[in-house]
């Protein structure tokens, strides 16, 4: 109990933001101690829908769970895929052919496009804005129209395999996705007109929802939500994997730490995206998509290991311990969205709950990421 609900001229109530609230994006429920329209107290209250993939993992085989991994985030599947291919990769000593590298990271930075694009849209909605909601879900369509021809799914991509790829690209998606860097640079002015210089959004946004670097630190948040505190930390510069060394972006940093930021880092990671897939297309080189010798049973040697990726909500990371068997002992994971939303309760004290609201949107949380 907060010690200033005590005092008897001090009056407060409960407020339960969620779990029905669609400000809450799913089965997250925000308990909150209010004083009138300001909060005291925020407790994030998880564990609604809460599917045990950790445990899913130990007892499936290594390629068995291989289509849990894009339920975690149906938003930005591919890099969760990516993150746990290269745990079983790096754990069996398999070693990939160039060609699947890059198609994976042109899939995955299409796929961090469209995540943003969803959230861009989502989260001004929360605010009461619906017109950007209709423009972000038309291009937001057309990468959806090219991860589909090549794996098959619209969201829960299971796309990735140890050793490369289920398959290779078909003829149309170099130049569909050409087409779509084209239309997205053309399209982002039209978005920084009508969302980002709106006066309206400026106000909701600009000096609300304050997070320190500090609280970053000592919450464990990243990703766009530490890089909008003055944190310039991408696992794609600082721990490379895959062929990432290969291109050339930049980090997008903001040190206001308002939410205001965190929208600005997001709209420039998807111009940094879209260079990404375009400098990928470029240098694609030719060759097969799938190592030559994968064993049908993943037995990876006795060990701990660990892989992280920078996934579209933060630093996501598997760590794998194998006793020698088709099945995983231990399989953590690490979620960028439940260290994220671990900080809302800090940083929310003493904000107006309609703040609170734009607080909460400029997280970006998956709610499936958090309840593993």
């Amino acid at each position: 109990m907060n010690p200033l609900a005590a005092d008897p001229a001090y009056e407060t109530f409960v407020l339960n933001m969620g779990p029905q609230h669609p400000a809450t994006h799913g089965a997250l429920r925000i308990k909150l101690l209010m004083d009138g329209e300001y909060i005291v107290e925020a407790e994030p209250v998880l564990g609604y829908i809460h599917r045990m993939h950790e445990k899913m993992g130990e007892n499936r085989t290594y390629l068995q769970f291989m289509p849990n991994t894009g339920r975690l985030d149906y938003l930005a599947a591919l890099s969760y895929n990516h993150g746990y291919v290269g745990a079983v990769e790096r754990a069996a000593g398999i070693a990939v052919p160039e060609r699947a590298e890059y198609l994976r990271v042109i899939t995955v930075e299409l796929n961090r496009v469209s995540s943003h694009l969803l959230w861009l849209g989502a989260f001004v909605l929360d605010l009461g804005g619906f017109t950007p909601l209709l423009y972000v879900m038309d291009d937001r369509e057309q990468i959806l129209d090219l991860l589909e021809r090549v794996t098959g799914s619209r969201l829960t991509y299971c796309y990735f395999r140890f050793g490369g790829l289920y398959n290779d690209v078909d003829e149309q998606f170099v130049p569909g996705a050409r087409a779509f860097v084209k239309r997205m640079r053309d399209k982002l002015p039209m978005y920084h007109n009508l969302i980002t210089k709106n006066v309206i959004l400026r106000q909701r946004l600009e000096g609300v929802g304050y997070i320190t670097a500090e609280m970053c630190r000592k919450y464990g948040a990243n990703g766009p939500v530490a890089r909008g505190s003055g944190i310039a930390y991408d696992i794609r510069k600082h721990e490379p994997y895959s062929v990432y060394p290969e291109f050339n972006f930049d980090i997008p940093v903001y040190d206001q730490g308002d939410s205001m930021a965190r929208y600005m880092v997001r709209m420039d990671e998807i111009e940094q995206s879209l260079r990404i897939i375009e400098q990928g297309l470029d240098k694609l080189p030719d060759g097969p998509v799938m190592a030559e010798k994968v064993p049908k049973i993943i037995k990876p040697p006795k060990g701990d290991y660990f892989y992280a990726v920078e996934a579209a909500r933060g630093f996501f990371g598997v760590r794998l311990v194998s006793d020698g068997t088709n099945t995983p002992y231990r399989l953590k994971l690490r979620s960028p969205c439940f260290s994220n939303v671990s900080l809302f309760g800090e940083a929310a004290r003493g904000l107006l709950l309609a703040d609170a609201v734009a607080l909460f949107g400029s997280l970006d949380l998956v709610i499936p990421d958090i309840d593993r």
